[in-house]
This record gives C-alpha cells, sequence and structure tokens, in this order.
C-alpha cells in the first residue's frame, strides 16, 4: 500500500442504537471525515454517542462526483468511515462503487462489522441458512422482475430479498405466480425497532394476511428454496402435461405457471415449449 489514507467501511444499527459496536464508534471519532448517505440521518446516531466529526454526503445521486473527491482526500492521507442509513455499507447501495475505486487506486480498505437486516431476518426465519442467495431488491420493472423471479425459482438455496411496504403487495402476488403460493416465507419488519414484527406461513398465506394488515415499514423477505425432490421431466413429458391441460381449456400461460409448481424448471422455460405446441 501507499501513503494514503484508510476507508473504513462502519456498519450501523438498522433500528436500535445500542447495536452500535464499542469500535464503530471509536471508529467514527478517529477518524478525519465521516461519508454518510443521509448526513441527517446519521447526525441523531453521531449525537446519541457524542461524536463530532464532519460529515460530507455520499449517495446514489451525487456519487459520480464524491468518488474522486474522496479518493483525493484518501490520497491525501485523510482517514474516512463511510455509512450508509442503516447495516453494512456497500449492501445493495452506492458504497460498493466507492470501494471499488478504493481498491483499484490501492487504497486500503478496513471494515468495520455491524449489523446487517438481511442476515438478521436469515438467523431467525427457522429456514435453511448454510447455503442461501441475497438478490436485494427486485428490479421495479415487471419483464426484468420476472426474470429475476424465474431464475431463482428452481434454486434450492434459500433467497433474501428486501422489499419497500408500497411494493410489497405486489412482489408477494409476483413470488406466488412464480414461486408458487405454497413456498414457505418469512417476513421481517422493522427489524431491531420497536414494532419489529417476524411473519412465518406461505407465500399464498402472506397475501392474505397482507390483504387486511396494511404494510407499513421496511421489510426483509427471507424464502424457502425449491424443494429436491421436484421431478424433473423430459421435454415431451412435459408436451404431453401441456397438451392435457390445454384440452381442459387452460391457456398457454396458465398451463405453464401451474407445470411450473410440479416440476424443474421455470415458467418461461415451460412456456417456451407450450408455444410449440399448434392450436389444435
Amino acid at each position: 500500500m501507499s501513503n494514503s489514507g484508510i476507508l473504513y467501511i462502519v456498519g450501523t444499527p438498522i433500528g436500535n442504537l445500542e447495536d452500535t459496536t464499542f469500535r464503530a464508534v471509536k471508529t467514527l471519532q478517529k477518524v478525519d471525515l465521516i461519508a454518510a448517505e443521509d448526513t441527517r440521518h446519521t447526525s441523531k446516531l453521531l449525537q446519541h454517542f457524542q461524536i463530532l466529526t464532519l460529515q460530507l454526503s455520499y449517495h446514489q445521486h451525487n456519487q459520480q462526483s464524491r468518488i474522486p473527491e474522496l479518493i483525493a482526500k484518501l490520497h491525501q492521507g485523510k482517514t474516512i468511515a463511510l455509512v450508509t442509513d442503516a447495516g453494512m455499507p456497500g449492501i445493495s447501495d452506492p458504497g460498493y462503487e466507492l470501494v471499488k475505486a478504493c481498491v483499484s487506486e490501492s487504497i486500503s480498505v478496513v471494515p468495520i462489522p455491524g449489523v446487517s437486516a438481511s442476515i438478521t431476518a436469515l438467523s431467525v426465519s427457522g429456514l435453511p441458512t448454510n447455503k442461501f442467495i441475497f438478490i436485494g431488491f427486485l428490479p421495479t420493472k415487471n419483464k426484468p422482475r420476472q426474470e429475476n423471479l424465474e431464475a431463482l425459482s428452481n434454486f434450492p438455496e434459500t433467497i433474501i430479498l428486501y422489499e419497500s411496504p408500497y411494493r410489497l403487495k405486489e412482489t408477494l402476488v409476483d413470488l406466488a405466480q412464480v414461486l408458487g403460493k405454497n413456498r414457505k416465507i418469512v417476513l421481517g419488519r422493522e427489524l431491531t425497532k420497536l414494532h419489529e414484527e417476524i411473519w412465518r406461513g406461505t407465500i399464498g398465506e402472506a397475501i392474505i394476511y397482507y390483504q387486511t394488515n396494511q404494510p407499513k415499514g421496511e421489510f426483509t423477505l427471507v424464502i424457502a428454496g425449491a424443494e429436491q425432490d421436484t421431478p424433473v421431466l423430459s421435454e415431451n413429458t412435459i408436451k404431453v402435461e401441456l397438451q392435457e391441460l390445454l384440452a381442459k381449456g387452460m391457456s398457454r400461460s396458465q398451463a405453464s405457471r401451474q407445470l411450473a409448481q410440479q416440476t424443474n424448471l421455470s415458467r418461461r422455460q415451460i412456456y417456451q415449449i407450450a408455444l410449440t405446441i399448434p392450436d389444435n
């Protein structure tokens, strides 16, 4: 390494200020500058621990201009702490770009670990924790959203997603259509905060629950992976199954969705096979 400064990646609480580590407090006290996603939000944490270090905003809307500025300060020997509004920086936020820039400039990057909503929810989910996939937020546009879900539909690993209260109902419906209503799911709401809630059930039950309970707060979704005893069917067998369902009056889309819940293929894969079957 050169004589450059150090970028500290400092984990902050996702709700409860008492989850702040002693090491995080000491780091925030000693650095020359704190790069914060929202300086107003971070000010509450700093005031609580009587930390007087200067802040500079760093978020997705100004990262392109801020990164060269922060890199220059680090090359001057300054020490900087990167914090996000909640949890570990760089996890589903623009901190990744700053870390990548520092690595390319041979600037030392030191982790100060803290709470993460994804791991917090997984730890209490009761679903397998030995292998999991963290997705963050799904795309908001329908096509890439569906493609993402279909790619995950046959994964045996536990799946972790983030979702806002405004999109939760829509996301649950999408999950039911692609993964099936009977897939187990755990929803962590307002984790570590006063109104923390851990809800467990199936995707179908979650849809019903949130029809009468308005979603509030940020959600972490932990979803069971695909069952490993799902039958592996050949293309010819799937065609026969599709023909039977189409003969019963189902559309290609409906038949593909139903078969996807019973086989090793995604709805999109089965639908492509369905398109090869003549209308008659």
